[in-house]
């Protein structure tokens, strides 16, 4: 990471007269967000006529805001060339199918051939982005559809939309053991108390934030279950965490059902698939968001990649030749 330095003026008016200093922040430097404006006020690094003040301090008209600051953006990861699959993008916001395999963010033993090296080749201007742009992230072995910041004004506005939750995430999964309805879990998450690289539930603990995932099922088969799942909050592993807590963990999850392939009870016919299936069975199907630039809802909806396609064929193989 390294640091951009923002330096930006507004000369209040009078029509501004008796408002907030925080309400006429949000107003005159509308690319960043509310909560972000209140905090560089209470740490000086958004002035008025040079001086420090409160967030409801009252304007009058004539003064001069001023917002110096300095934001971290992404250099160190390099650039690389690399197929992306777009599926939409303007000037404000890329949208990618992510496959399968390919990690989102550099981290601690993949240093490059990340979605993030791809997309600084794609687009230089994202080193001007936090993390050049990425607001959220799919899990390696996870496919679908994500969004990905190409302006300040974009991430300012995506990752409001995430913590307000009014952007719209959507999953199918295929999980272990039959289902007989929808249904929601609503359980604080945390990292697991003695495994680093694991989420837990954590209902005691005052480490843990609200999770909440709700799912409805689309095919029930013999011993295995398709459903839809959609997100209300969004901590890292939360589906996989959430059904593996009801009993239900995800077909081919290598974290949270370990060695285990199939159910007592399996075919096999099916066996063979599912030890093949080498991932977990887990796909972004649908996205929907509000454009940072125009207010337009706008929604995308992706098919299912070949493996999960093939392993849905062969569990309604298996229910119509095994009842």
């Amino acid at each position: 990471m390294s640091e951009s330095q923002q330096s930006l003026e507004y000369h209040v008016t009078e029509a501004h007269w008796g408002q907030r200093l925080d309400q006429v922040a949000a107003v005159a430097f509308n690319d960043f967000s509310r909560s972000r404006l209140k905090e560089w006020i209470k740490s000086g690094d958004l002035t008025v006529d040079d001086k420090t003040a409160k967030p409801r301090d009252k304007l009058q008209g004539g003064e001069c805001l001023r917002l110096q600051v300095v934001i971290e953006t992404e250099t160190h990861s390099q650039p690389e060339a690399m197929d992306l699959p777009v599926v939409f993008e303007d000037e404000h916001i890329i949208v990618l199918n992510k496959p399968q395999g390919l990690v989102v963010h550099p981290g601690a033993g993949m240093p490059n051939g990340t979605l993030l090296n791809g997309l600084l080749y794609a687009y230089p201007e994202l080193a001007n982005l936090p993390r050049a742009g990425i607001v959220h992230r799919l899990d390696k072995q996870t496919s679908g559809i994500m969004v990905v910041a190409r302006s300040l004004l974009a991430h300012t506005s995506l990752v409001k939309q995430l913590q307000d939750r009014s952007l719209g995430r959507e999953y199918e999964a295929v999980v272990m053991g039959q289902l007989t309805g929808g249904g929601t879990v609503d359980k604080p998450m945390g990292r697991h108390p003695t495994s680093r690289l694991k989420m837990a539930v954590l209902e005691a603990s005052t480490q843990a934030k609200e999770a909440v995932t709700h799912y409805r099922l689309i095919e029930r088969f013999s011993l295995y279950t398709h459903i839809r799942c959609q997100l209300e909050t969004g901590r890292t592993h939360q589906i996989r965490v959430h059904l593996a807590h009801i009993k239900h963990p995800i077909v081919g999850d290598p974290v949270y059902l370990g060695r285990q392939k199939w159910l007592k009870g399996t075919q096999d016919s099916l066996k063979q698939c599912l030890a093949e299936f080498n991932r977990q069975a887990l796909h972004a199907k649908k996205l929907t968001l509000i454009h940072p630039a125009s207010g337009e809802t706008l929604s995308w909806d992706t098919d299912l990649p070949d493996d999960m396609k093939n392993l849905l064929r062969a569990l309604r193989t298996d229910r119509s030749e095994n009842g």
